[in-house]
């Protein structure tokens, strides 16, 4: 990370405000106002860096039906094994879900499904890293830190646009 100084702003979505943190070089944060681990303290609202710029534009083009995939360079804050899951979810692709215990299969760890759910509902940055794409084993949207409403609302926004 060339510069530690940490932007945030906020971005108005059709599910919340989302507030965005970046340096100048990477995101490191992307949450629904309210959600479930929301950061005790962000930074203060600050103008928009180039990264952040870039990262608006494409949740603004997410929203609009216009994007699969994020370009931005991410570095979320977390334990090598939180690191390791939050990796995973960024391989399912949009329009797509899996199990908790298939993410914890896929990581070749099958017993250690609870310790998987517990990292990906600490994911920092939601949407870029999908954790909204993992479902309970029996197809109900359990977990998600944003809220039911919002990883319902995220899936059927994917399934009805996906541009493939």
């Amino acid at each position: 990370m060339k510069n530690s100084t940490i932007y945030c702003i906020a971005i108005p979505s059709p599910l919340g405000k989302i507030f965005a943190t970046a340096t100048a070089d990477v995101v490191t944060g992307l949450y629904f106002e309210g959600q479930k681990y929301f950061p005790a303290t962000l930074p203060p609202l600050t103008e928009s860096n180039a990264i952040l710029k870039k990262l608006q534009k494409e949740i603004d083009d997410y929203f609009a039906g216009k994007r699969n995939s994020f370009s931005a360079e991410l570095q979320p804050h977390g334990t090598p094994f939180q690191q390791h899951v939050w990796q995973a979810l960024q391989g399912i692709p949009r329009g797509k879900t899996l199990t908790y215990s298939e993410i914890a299969a896929q990581l070749g760890l099958p017993t250690a499904t609870r310790a998987v759910a517990g990292a990906i509902g600490r994911n920092p940055i939601s949407i870029v890293i999908p954790c909204h794409r993992v479902i309970g084993k029996d197809g109900s949207l359990t977990g998600y830190a944003g809220g039911v409403e919002r990883k319902a609302a995220l899936l059927r926004l994917e399934q009805d646009n996906l541009l493939f």
